[in-house]
C-alpha cells in the first residue's frame, strides 16, 4: 500500500507535522530489556510504566487488529533563552525547552485527531487510535522503526540531520501499510558527550539506558518525594526538565544548519521561556503556578514540586552568590510549621548541604 502511505504522508504534512514515517505494529525488540529496567527499579516513582509493561512490550493490545503505526514529529524551538541561566541576577531557574510553548499533548493530539478524521473518510472501515505520550506505547522505538532516526546513547531519538529537539506522536491503525526503511546505523559511534555531561550520571557508562531515579528531568517533573541531597548539585538551576544531554549532542549542532519548521503551538512563551526568579517561585501560591503554567505541559507539576525544585536551585545559587535574602527565605521555609512538608524538609536538607564541606574534600 505504498500509494496509501504516500497519501497519508501528504495529509500529515498538511497538518504541519515536520516528520512522518510508518512502522509495523509488532512486539517490541526491547521487551526483555524493558522488563529488566522495571525490575531494577530504574523507573523510580513512575508506577504506570510497570502497570502497563505488557502494552509497552506489544502495542497491538491498544487497538484490535492493529497492523501499522503512523509516527509524526513536531519540532520545537531549540534556541537557548537569553535569561533563566545560571549566574543571572537575581538568581533564576529554567525550564526545558520542550515546555516553552503550548502543551504538546494538546498541540499534537488535536492535529492527529484531525488526521485520523481525514483518514476515516479516505479509508472507510479502517480503525485508528491517537497516542501522544499518554497511552503505553514506546513511541521512540516506533519512530526508530518508522525511519525517523536512531535511539542514541542519551536514550532519545536522534535524526541524522535534524537532531533531537522534536516531540513524537503516533496514530495506530488497522491499515496494512509498508513500513519505512529503518535508520540502521548508530551514528553515536564513540561519542560520549551526553554521558560525560549528564550532571547526575543518570546515563549508563556505555550509554543507551537511563536510570530515571538520577535524571534531572524525572526528578523535577515526575518524582514527588524528597530528593536525595547527593543529587542537589547536579540539578543546577533546573526547575522543570533538563536539556543538557541534548545541548551537547553534535547532531543538534548539525540540526542548526537543517532546521525543521517550528509550529505555532511550539513558539516559546516568555513567562516560561525566560525562566523564573527563584525568590519569586519560593513565594508562589497556587494561583501563581496556574497563571505561569496555564496551557503548558508543566501544568501537571504540583506547587510543592516546583517550590521544592526552586529550593534546591536556590541552594546551588547560594554556593555562588551568597545572596542574603535567598538564604533567609530558605531558613524561613525550613522553620515554618505551616509550610508544605516536602518544601520544608527540602529546605532543611539544603541548609545542611550548604553547611557541609564540598563533595570530594
Amino acid at each position: 500500500m505504498t500509494a496509501a502511505a504516500d497519501r497519508i504522508r501528504a495529509l500529515a504534512g498538511a497538518q504541519g507535522f515536520a516528520l512522518f514515517g510508518v512502522a509495523r505494529a509488532e512486539p517490541s525488540a526491547r521487551a526483555t530489556e524493558m522488563a529488566q529496567w522495571i525490575a531494577d527499579g530504574k523507573h523510580g516513582e513512575m508506577g504506570y510504566l510497570a502497570e502497563h509493561l505488557a502494552l509497552k512490550q506489544d502495542p497491538r493490545g491498544l487497538l484490535d487488529g492493529a497492523k501499522s503505526i503512523l509516527v509524526v514529529a513536531d519540532a520545537y524551538d531549540a534556541t537557548p533563552p537569553k535569561s533563566g541561566r545560571q549566574g543571572a541576577l537575581p538568581p533564576s531557574g529554567r525550564f526545558a525547552r520542550y515546555a516553552h510553548g503550548r502543551d504538546y499533548h494538546d498541540t499534537l493530539k488535536k492535529r492527529l485527531h484531525a488526521l485520523a478524521a481525514q483518514l476515516r473518510l479516505e479509508f472507510p472501515g479502517a480503525e485508528f487510535r491517537v497516542t501522544v505520550d499518554t497511552a503505553p506505547i514506546h513511541e521512540r522505538e516506533a519512530a526508530l522503526a518508522a525511519g525517523l532516526g536512531w535511539i542514541g546513547k542519551n536514550t532519545l531519538l536522534i535524526h541524522p540531520r535534524h537532531g533531537s529537539f522534536f516531540l513524537l506522536g503516533a496514530l495506530m491503525t488497522t491499515l496494512d501499510l509498508e513500513a519505512a526503511p529503518k535508520v540502521e546505523t548508530d551514528h553515536c559511534a564513540n561519542c560520549r558527550k551526553c554521558i560525560e555531561a549528564c550532571p547526575t550520571q543518570a546515563i549508563a557508562q556505555d550509554g543507551y539506558t537511563m536510570d530515571a531515579r538520577r535524571c534531572v528531568s524525572y526528578l523535577t517533573l515526575e518524582h514527588r518525594s524528597p530528593i536525595a541531597p547527593d543529587l542537589f548539585a547536579g540539578m543546577g538551576d533546573w526547575l522543570g526538565g533538563c536539556d543538557i544531554c541534548q545541548d551537547v549532542c553534535p547532531y543538534n549542532q548539525i540540526a542548526e544548519k537543517h532546521p525543521l519548521p517550528v509550529g505555532l503551538g511550539h513558539k516559546p512563551r516568555p513567562e516560561v521561556a525566560n525562566g523564573a526568579a527563584l525568590l519569586e517561585v519560593l513565594n508562589w501560591t497556587e494561583d501563581d503556578r496556574r497563571r505561569v503554567f496555564q496551557g503548558s505541559s508543566l501544568k501537571r507539576m504540583k506547587l510543592e514540586m516546583v517550590r521544592r525544585n526552586a529550593v534546591i536551585a536556590a541552594g546551588n545559587a547560594l554556593k555562588k552568590t551568597g545572596l542574603p535574602t535567598l538564604r533567609q527565605k530558605i531558613e524561613a521555609l525550613a522553620q515554618s510549621t505551616a509550610e508544605n512538608p516536602l518544601v520544608r524538609e527540602t529546605a532543611r536538607a539544603v541548609l545542611a548541604d550548604l553547611q557541609s564541606p564540598p563533595h570530594g574534600t
